[in-house]
């Protein structure tokens, strides 16, 4: 993987390379050694005077994965030289695991970056549960993911949930803690860490809401256990409901959450553009 731009201006490499490319020291003094920066195509030190004009290039070495890429529908929402945003269906995983190695959302980007001639990597920035869908945000290379792990993501997700609240917005402000192993599932206990969800009613049906849920924190389950600890379960959740939520989507045949990814906001890691993505996947 190479990161790419033209100089604007005359200066120090090591200067494009931390204010233009955002590079961190570490990193740049890990590949000044080899002939991994280049200008014009030409391997320079760090302390090279780059001129208006020239072509300054990096060349990112990302290990090979272990698992194959493959051909698969691929919706792609966003893509520029550093970043790549895509719609993950229901059903899908990430990343393999020890039990799959292929059909996950891995698989068919590396297949995608295979077909269209980029040497790039599989870094997701964002992650969802498996029957979770939406949006889902991938760095190109280990740099753009780490750059991007520091700065704050807007998240909007949708979700139908039985019963709804009262007020038309509001705050659930309530600590999450996890289960002892072998279990993955949380629960709501003062032991637990902060966890806050900001919510919204989108629309109002006699049993159901729709709802724009903003996690201000990211604890797993968060938005799913918060509904549900709320009195208003999201629909088809195998895993946190009530008696009557539980049936209610068992006679609409549901069997998994009804949880959309629905939209990604933030500042663009190398120039700075706002950027706001939203999914074309819709809660039927």
């Amino acid at each position: 993987m190479e990161l790419k731009m033209v100089a604007r201006r005359q200066g120090r490499l090591s200067s494009f390379l931390k204010e233009e490319l955002k590079m961190s020291t570490g990193l740049m003094n890990r590949l000044k050694w080899g002939d991994a920066i280049r200008v014009n195509g030409v391997p320079q030190h760090t302390d090279y005077a780059v001129q208006s004009g020239d072509v300054i290039t990096v060349r990112l070495d990302e290990p090979k994965p272990e698992y194959p890429p493959q051909e698969g529908l691929l919706t792609v929402l966003y893509e520029d030289d550093h970043i790549l945003a895509v719609d993950k269906p229901a059903g899908m995983l990430i990343h393999p695991s020890r039990s799959q190695n292929d059909g996950t959302l891995a698989n068919y980007v590396l297949g995608y970056y295979e077909r269209t001639g980029q040497q790039s990597a599989f870094h997701p920035v964002t992650r969802l549960d498996r029957d979770t869908f939406g949006v889902v945000l991938l760095a190109k290379n280990s740099h753009i993911h780490s750059l991007l792990q520091q700065m704050p993501l807007e998240k909007t997700y949708r979700a139908p949930v039985f019963g709804g609240p009262e007020a038309d917005q509001g705050t659930i402000d309530a600590p999450i803690a996890r289960r002892p192993l072998p279990s993955l599932l949380r629960y709501i206990g003062p032991e637990g860490k902060p966890s806050v969800t900001a919510y919204e009613v989108l629309q109002r049906q006699e049993k159901t809401t729709l709802l724009a849920l903003r996690p201000i924190t990211g604890r797993t389950h968060q938005l799913r256990l918060h509904c549900c600890h709320m009195g208003w379960p999201i629909l088809g959740d195998p895993q946190y409901f009530t008696e009557e939520s539980r049936a209610y989507s068992d006679g609409l045949g549901l069997r998994s959450q009804l949880l959309c990814a629905y939209s990604l906001e933030f500042s663009h890691p190398i120039t700075e553009e706002r950027i706001c993505i939203t999914t074309k996947m819709e809660i039927k």
